[in-house]
């Protein structure tokens, strides 16, 4: 794509996004409250109608996401077929001198350079756009801020765990990728152990429930489900976003649940308890651990095929490229854009996984609560407080749907409800009788 384009392309966007917000901000969003007080406990809930901006939201993103497919391949593309890769190896020769500072030195300014590369669509993805549809409370100063430290956190990791698979390369050359994809599992591990505890504070901050009331329900609820020493966080996310969310994150004992303060305001408090039951079901069905296999496997098949296939590429181009063996730091990008093409193949599975998740969790809260019509208010608030769609496109749902659509899980709510037929529930096991008062 030639440069005249590609920044009429970007700058399209970048209009479109700056413009078309505010042109239908105009409609309101059909009132949570509303929904909440017209409702007895044994009506179905609606699938609420999605506003105008938040279908042109939905559909300009996928829009977006479709470029941000497209870039980040070319990006590697680009550096690698100009041999620029290999010049910024001879820099880093010279800079770093030992075989792992080379890597380091390379590594570090090859980050720089994207960084810069990518700067003008992050900042329009991650500043305007979300500013223009009102979901952003950042100064330019926090989001440079936070954009900068990101930056600075995958430079030390990078630093830390590159040099491994570029020393098997360099020690077995034939085998690298069968080392290197059983300490997959133990990569993974580590970065989901270390992530809550020092990387996500550096971005905001973290700590106990203010309503301690609340609390207390939410650590019963822990009880009942089987957690036992129960970490609740609140974070202040208020400062970054009008979004709500909640998630669960870390390992071992560092697991916890986090809370934003905008989901705290916005939702009731039986909403609140659904989504901490949910939350306690990705812990209780184990499934940050089966995710971290399940990404360990297909990155196992991944690394063989890219040994494969980029040998060949070496072969055919690497006189162009600048470099000859996989085992050269040059070959960064070349295993990026590989890596790259393979993703976008095996995604479909990894957002089937996490919908099956998504759906085991949304039982397990509801077993766990047994309020459907919370659950479901919920997700009525979600959709209108994130500007979300009630659908997904019957495509796109493969390589975006990580969660099962918003109608879907109302639906779920509205219908399941085996406590009132005396019919089985899946998790009930699980659960320790309710404590008397």
């Amino acid at each position: 794509m030639g440069r005249l384009t590609m920044r009429g392309l970007m700058l399209g966007l970048l209009l479109f996004g700056l413009v078309a917000p505010w042109a239908a901000a105009q409609v309101p969003p059909e009132s949570v409250a509303e929904v909440r007080e017209t409702l007895s406990s044994f009506e179905p809930v609606p699938v609420p109608e999605p506003s105008e901006l938040a279908v042109q939201r939905y559909r300009t993103g996928n829009w977006l996401w479709l470029f941000n497919q497209f870039w980040a391949l070319l990006v590697p593309f680009v550096i690698l077929v100009t041999g620029f890769s290999a010049r910024i190896r001879n820099v880093a020769v010279r800079i770093g001198r030992w075989w792992y500072f080379v890597i380091v030195v390379y590594f570090t300014a090859y980050m720089l350079i994207t960084y810069a590369v990518d700067w003008p669509l992050s900042f329009y993805q991650g500043y305007i756009r979300e500013h223009a549809y009102g979901l952003s409370n950042q100064t330019f100063g926090k989001w440079q801020g936070d954009s900068l430290k990101m930056l600075m956190v995958n430079i030390v990791l990078g630093a830390m765990f590159l040099w491994v698979p570029y020393l098997l390369l360099k020690k077995s050359p034939k085998r690298w990728w069968l080392y290197t994809g059983l300490l997959v599992p133990v990569f993974l591990c580590f970065q989901t152990l270390i992530a809550p505890v020092f990387i996500a504070p550096l971005f905001n901050e973290f700590g106990p429930m203010k309503d301690q009331e609340l609390e207390a329900k939410i650590l019963a609820l822990a009880e009942r489900s089987g957690i036992e020493g129960s970490r609740v966080y609140e974070v202040e996310k208020s400062v970054d976003t009008n979004a709500v969310n909640a998630y669960v994150t870390g390992f071992m004992d560092t697991k916890r649940i986090v809370l934003w303060d905008t989901l705290l305001e916005k939702l009731d408090e039986d909403e609140v308890l659904f989504v901490m039951a949910h939350e306690m079901g990705h812990f209780v069905l184990n499934h940050i651990v089966k995710f971290i296999m399940f990404v360990s496997i297909i990155i196992f098949v991944a690394l063989y095929l890219v040994h494969r296939v980029a040998n060949w590429v070496l072969a055919r181009h690497g006189d162009r490229f600048g470099f000859h063996e996989l085992g050269d730091i040059a070959s960064f990008p070349l295993i990026l854009l590989l890596m790259g093409v393979l993703s976008l193949l095996v995604t479909p599975m990894l957002m089937g996984l996490s919908r099956h998740n998504e759906r085991e969790a949304d039982q397990f809260g509801i077993e766990l609560t047994q309020d459907s019509r919370a659950a479901a208010t919920a997700f009525v608030t979600l959709q209108q407080e994130n500007l979300g769609v009630p659908w997904h496109h019957p495509v796109l749902r493969y390589w975006r749907g990580s969660h099962p659509s918003i109608a879907e899980r109302i639906t779920f709510f509205n219908e399941y409800r085996p406590w009132e037929t005396g019919e089985p529930m899946a998790f009930d096991h699980l659960f320790e009788p309710e404590a008397d008062d």
